[in-house]
């Protein structure tokens, strides 16, 4: 999936996601995923990414809401043009889930703008039909 903001803010955001089965114990119902997450500075000014904000959500509805600064430790900084890529991960206790959210970004002209993340799923393989 790819989402993309407007104007001379404008981030493409690819994510690719992964179930690692290795790091699950569904009788526990421990199910951990991998995300690799794309990003590209498809505007006119270079942008920070500062922090991000995440709507994870599992297949019994329940909600949990995680905001941090940067990613994976690291607050890129992208000229138009950049690009960024960066995994992370996450554990659910359903073998379904949802993740979306958005970027907390500040421009080197000082605007403060949010890029939304694109809804993806979390999945174990060949649970959906």
């Amino acid at each position: 999936m790819t989402e993309h903001t407007g104007g001379a803010h404008r981030l493409a955001i690819t994510v690719a996601t992964r179930y690692l089965d290795a790091d699950s114990a569904p009788a526990n119902e421990r199910y951990a995923f991998a995300y690799t997450i794309h990003i590209r500075n498809d505007g006119t000014v270079p942008a920070r990414l500062l922090g991000r904000h995440w709507v994870i959500t599992d297949a019994a509805g329940d909600v949990r809401e995680v905001d941090g600064e940067g990613v994976v430790g690291q607050q890129p900084w992208l000229r138009p043009g950049e690009e960024y890529t960066y995994t992370s991960g996450a554990v659910l206790p359903t073998p379904i889930g949802t993740m979306a959210g958005s970027y907390r970004m500040l421009a080197d002209d000082g605007t403060r703008f949010e890029a939304p993340i694109p809804p993806f799923t979390l999945c174990v393989p060949h649970s959906l039909h």
